[in-house]
């Protein structure tokens, strides 16, 4: 053979090659068990294209989008040549898509996109942007640190382009701040419709040790865990569930710090609202002590409502210490002497259900009145008797 020739057939030889980075076009011959086509390809050698590498949907099933006898394009990305079963290679139409996506590029740096989320990982989320695979670190998801990426997979959301390298297919990008400038908008969008003192209907969203957020509709409210019940929660999720509906009135907007305060318990009738009604002066009633101070002993005489019986209320004997005839979990029977709802007070007299010995000469002090007596217990702060700490408790 002539060295023309020769040189003719290594030229054809080269021609039919196929080399890692191809792109090549094949006849699809079959799709197999495993979920991959196998593809035909114009040397007469065979190449598979695994459903991983045909669709980033993991979910995808071959045989639903390929029959047999459709022309696939494809690039190259493995010779998986095999002594049993010849020449063969591992074939991909999705980064053949991708390569054909960064050719095109039509975004920059500081472009605001919309991306698909493909996937969460430990350290972010993957998303699809056009056809390019993106990536979003976890501490640029949202604002706030977000424990469980899983609720973003299969969303579209809007990214800000943080960094583009083709050269290393490299784009990495951002959520928190497109969803801060989000945020913002709709606070202002919520302030403007939204006054202080109305009632209205809101979605929980999430809840924390000291409180519940709820949604107003695009925006969140902080319920303080103070403000969650009349009576006393120590755990917002012991009384609310993340999603369930409730009725909040708005206690304030600070559009400085863009924060909406807002309260469950001020919807709801409170525990002091009848009390009038149910124990008027004169009432007896029994109670239990629940706290024993030196001005005296607070007594609850329904659910939540304790009144106070003074130290010159508790016995006709003289008292010095109310610790001395009293502790915490004691039944006791008092009259009510005075009632005060707005204010969340009530005077109470377990000496007035005593018979006063015959022999014993009046008490100046006491000649104040249990009710002045009470009400002073209630106003004194700095001179030793009740601050609102000892009045209220662990309410505060």
């Amino acid at each position: 053979m002539s060295d023309t020739n020769s040189e003719l057939l290594a030229a054809l030889e080269s021609a039919d090659q196929i080399k890692v980075g191809d792109v090549v076009t094949g006849e699809v011959l079959a799709i197999d068990n495993d979920n991959q086509a196998v593809i035909g390809l114009h040397t007469g050698e065979e190449g598979v294209v695994p459903a991983r590498e045909y669709s980033d949907d993991r979910s995808v099933n071959l045989a639903d989008d390929l029959k047999v006898g459709d022309t696939i394009e494809t690039v190259v990305v493995s010779n998986v040549t095999s002594d049993k079963e010849g020449v063969a290679y591992l074939l991909s139409k999705k980064r053949l898509e991708a390569r054909k996506a960064w050719e095109s590029l039509s975004f920059n740096e500081g472009d605001v996109v919309d991306a698909k989320v493909i996937n969460a990982v430990r350290g972010g989320l993957i998303v699809d942007v056009a056809g390019i695979r993106g990536f979003v670190p976890a501490s640029m998801v949202a604002e706030r640190f977000v424990s469980d990426l899983n609720q973003f997979k299969g969303q579209d959301i809007k990214t800000e382009v943080i960094e583009i390298d083709p050269a290393k297919a490299r784009l990495i990008l951002s959520r928190k701040a497109v969803a801060a400038q989000e945020r913002a908008e709709k606070l202002a969008e919520a302030f403007s419709r939204l006054t202080v003192g109305e009632v209205v209907e809101g979605t929980v969203a999430r809840l924390t040790d000291f409180g519940a957020f709820v949604d107003l509709g695009g925006v969140d409210g902080l319920v303080h865990v103070s403000e969650i019940s009349h009576d006393r929660v120590k755990n917002p999720s012991d009384v609310l569930s993340k999603g369930e509906k409730v009725n909040v009135k708005i206690l304030a907007l600070d559009t400085d710090r863009g924060r909406i305060s807002l309260s469950i318990k001020a919807t709801q009738p409170g525990p002091w609202d009848e009390v009038a009604e149910k124990a008027p002066a004169g009432t007896v009633l029994e109670g239990t002590v629940k706290r024993v101070k030196d001005f005296g002993a607070f007594v609850e005489i329904f659910p939540g409502i304790e009144g106070l019986v003074h130290v010159s209320q508790i016995s006709h004997k003289r008292v010095e210490n109310p610790a001395d005839v009293l502790k915490s979990g004691d039944k006791v029977k008092v009259q009510v002497l005075d009632v005060k709802p707005a204010e969340e007070r009530i005077s109470l007299s377990m000496k007035a259900l005593e018979e006063k010995p015959a022999n014993q000469r009046e008490d100046r002090d006491d000649n104040r009145g249990a009710s002045r007596a009470d009400m002073a217990a209630f106003q004194q702060d700095d001179e030793g008797a009740a601050t609102l700490g000892d009045i209220f408790g662990d309410k505060l």
